[in-house]
Formats: structure tokens, sequence, C-alpha cells
């Protein structure tokens, strides 16, 4: 993948830590794209023994999880330490807590690192999390290597079109950059078969949030840690000429009194193969063949 799309991961973990505290207020946009992703769910039959929330953030997905899967162990996975805390802080403390078996466990990890064994998990869950990795073929190898056989990858991530407005406002301020980059949906299905996933399905979504002005739309990424976090970003503050043409250009996209800021959500599932026996051809070579575990 292009240079240019790499974000720093120090900073995205620094900026995730500082807007814990924030971070449930603004975060319109991450609580609806779980509701979708559950909804999605409902269609895929599975009966998974662990699950794991890769970028679990201050646990949005945990109720839904914990209801859909009463019996099966959840751990929630993040890079940045304070937004673990927060989730477990907001749920329910005392005697009682300690020994609800129900209680997720939690990791601090990368998700292009994962620090689980290999075929642990039978259900990975990751919403709007993987945009912040370098490499989704990485991602995907490590999801790959920690699932079960016949196990399911559930995600949602965003697409090219996320900040379109943002981005163009910026466009020619200067040469750096200044809204992170994200992945086209093709490109992702590619890396989830690259990365050795069965039967991939893929869609996507333009969510649309209003605001009265540019301010509200950047206090809001700053406060869930959505600040941008490419390696070519700018340092220091910009001048106040350079805000006037910024803001002067993000009112070209306003309509009915408000600002968009369009995000691009983008979907996907895929299964860890099993294996099955291999059938030997006449001339004996050997075919092997890939099929998802329906539980």
């Amino acid at each position: 993948m292009s240079e240019a799309f790499y974000t720093d991961k120090a900073a995205v973990r620094a900026a995730f830590d500082k807007a814990a505290s924030t971070y449930d207020a603004a975060a319109v946009l991450q609580r609806e794209v779980v509701q979708r992703m559950a909804e999605r769910l409902e269609f895929i039959r599975i009966k998974p023994e662990r699950v794991l929330d890769a970028g679990s953030g201050t646990g949005f997905a945990c109720p839904v999880l914990r209801e859909r899967y009463p019996e099966s162990r959840l751990i929630e996975l993040d890079l940045a330490p304070s937004m673990l805390r927060v989730a477990r802080d907001g749920r329910a403390g005392g005697i009682r807590a300690l020994f609800d078996r129900r209680k997720p466990v939690q990791v601090c990890g990368d998700l292009e690192a994962l620090p689980l064994a290999s075929n642990s998990v039978d259900l990975i869950w990751s919403s709007l999390a993987l945009q912040w990795c370098n490499e989704p073929d990485t991602a995907f190898g490590e999801m790959l290597r920690v699932l079960k056989p016949g196990g399911l990858l559930m995600f949602a991530t965003l697409g090219p079109d996320t900040l379109r407005e943002l981005r163009a406002a910026f466009a020619g301020v200067d040469g750096h950059t200044h809204v992170n980059q994200f992945i086209d949906m093709h490109d992702l299905g590619d890396a989830l078969v690259n990365s050795g996933f069965a039967t991939p399905v893929m869609d996507m979504e333009h969510i649309t949030l209003t605001y009265p002005e540019l301010k509200p739309i950047l206090a809001d990424l700053k406060a869930i840690g959505a600040q941008n976090a490419t390696r070519g970003r700018r340092d220091g503050m910009m001048g106040k000429t350079a805000w006037q043409r910024i803001t002067a250009a993000y009112e070209a996209f306003r309509r009915d009194g408000e600002l968009p800021a369009t995000y691009e959500v983008v979907y996907g599932h895929a299964w860890k193969p099993d294996t099955a026996p291999g059938k030997k051809l006449a001339d004996g070579s050997q075919v092997i063949e890939f099929r998802p575990r329906v539980r």
C-alpha cells in the first residue's frame, strides 16, 4: 500500500487515549454502525464459544454481542488502554461483577499484531477500527490466524469517500496531508482473499452527518480521537488566512442551511476455511477444497 495511507500508530494511540473521556458523547456514527452491523449478524448462523471485539473502543458492541451470544466469552481488544478503562468503568461494579463470567476479558493490542493464540476464537467482530491499520493484509492475516477453522470475521471500516468535503476544503492549502486516507472496498475484498479468507461478502453505504458550521465537525473528530494521523501531516497550527480559505471552501457544500460530513461505510464478512480431505485426480494430483463451517 502507498505510504500516503500510513498512519503513525503512536499518534493514533495517543489521540484515542486522550479522547477516551469525550468519545461516547460524540460517537454518533460509531453507535449507528454497531447497530447496522448487528442487523447483518442476524442473518448468519453461528454459535461462537469465544468472540473477539477487535477495536472495541469504549465498549459499544459489548451489550449487542452479549445479548446475541449470552453463553460466549467476549474479548475486548483496543490499541488505546484508556478506551478499555472507560469501557470497564462504565459497567456495573461491586462484588457481583467480580464473579460475572460474562464480563469481557480486556486486552490492549494492535490489530496488525494480535496478542492472541492461533485458532483461539470463533468470531471476530471489528467496527470502525481497520481504517487505522497500515496494512490490511497484515491485519486480515492476523485475524485468520487467531480464528478457528470455520470461524467468521465480520467488520465495518471506512472507504475513500469518507470526509470528502473536508478533504476538498483542505486541498491546495499546503503540501501536507490533512485528512486520513481510506481504502477502497474492492481492494479490501482482494486483501481478504489474498489473506486466505473464503466466500467474502462486501457492501457499502454513505452516511451523512450534518452540522451548522465547520468548527463542530472538527470538534467531533477531535472528541472521538479521529484526528489526522497520517505520516505526512502538518506539525503546528495553521495561519488565520489558511483557515479562512478552508472555511470558505467548505461552505460550497452547504445544503438546506447545514454542512455535511459524509462517511463511506464499508461492511464485510468472510470465513476461515475448513480444509476438506484432498481428492485424488486421475493424474495423481490432489484437489483441496475450502468451505465455511455452518453451525
